[in-house]
């Protein structure tokens, strides 16, 4: 549950230089977290419904084509005006973010998707993944539903500065995954969660449950060639294993597992796995 965003990302040919003109290239890339999640179950061979906005345009059509080209079910995607976010993103000669802009759009519009289908969507569901940054009138909608249909609700985070309002609905979440970062501002004072995973990139991940118990999960070590969506993977991953039974260490490995194949790649969702390959 999520608006989609499209990066534009602006790479120079030549060495970057920040007050000049600069001659290079520029990618259009479907992306946004759970736009990522999504895709990556689907290529766990799981279904998997995508409930979103998008342009009326042929980009926002592209979007959806693609998505239903992994068979993820987009019934409930709605194609509206200014329907999708922008991330402008300009890279330096040595691959680092030099700077950014985002546009993101009204999401209200996934609340009257809610209210009109949100029962049955949840009711067919077997657990949600929803970004914790939405507007909270959304939010609190998912979690509403998923209560009254007795679903598991995973969280995870994609704007920071929004997600820290969200901190008195972080305990309706059945776990919430971040990465390092995201973990020590979201639950800095008095923030409770029920279990909380927290992704430290090449270090591995850790979980720790409201009740003290606590875990280490070992990264992959792999050839790292592109990190982007490896976090999304992740989640996908842990979230799939935590929906079918597996235990949070067990469900983790799920998920580095599915990270470690998009870092290995320069895609950013993980390839297709066949439906056995995890026991989910």
């Amino acid at each position: 549950v999520v608006a989609i965003f499209v990066d534009i990302k602006v790479f120079p040919q030549y060495i970057y230089v920040p007050d000049g003109r600069n001659a290079g290239y520029i990618e259009y890339i479907h992306v946004c977290v759970a736009r990522n999640v999504v895709e990556d179950i689907a290529n766990l061979g799981l279904n998997s419904t995508f409930v979103s906005i998008v342009d009326n345009t042929a980009l926002g059509e592209d979007v959806k084509q693609r998505l239903q080209n992994r068979n993820v079910n987009t019934d409930y995607m709605k194609s509206i005006e200014n329907g999708m976010g922008t991330w402008l993103a300009v890279f330096d000669h040595n691959g680092e973010l030099a700077g950014s802009i985002s546009h993101r759009p009204n999401l209200m519009p996934i609340y009257s998707i809610l209210e009109e289908n949100g029962d049955a969507i949840i009711e067919n569901s077997d657990s949600v993944v929803a970004e914790i940054d939405m507007d909270e009138e959304i939010v609190e909608k998912v979690v509403y539903l998923c209560q009254k249909h007795n679903k598991k609700l995973f969280g995870v985070v994609s704007n920071m500065n929004i997600a820290i309002e969200r901190k008195d609905l972080l305990k309706q979440f059945d776990c919430l995954i971040c990465n390092q970062l995201e973990s020590s501002i979201l639950f800095s004072g008095d923030s409770q969660f029920n279990s909380l995973i927290v992704t430290l990139g090449e270090a591995g991940s850790l979980y720790v449950k409201n009740n003290g118990e606590s875990g280490f999960c070992q990264a992959r070590q792999i050839e790292v060639k592109d990190t982007t969506g490896a976090g999304d993977a992740f989640c996908a991953g842990t979230s799939a294993g935590l929906t079918y039974g597996k235990s949070m260490l067990e469900a983790m490995k799920i998920g580095s597992h599915l990270a470690s194949s998009v870092i290995a790649s320069c895609e950013n969702v993980c390839p297709c796995f066949l439906q056995d390959k995890f026991d989910i």
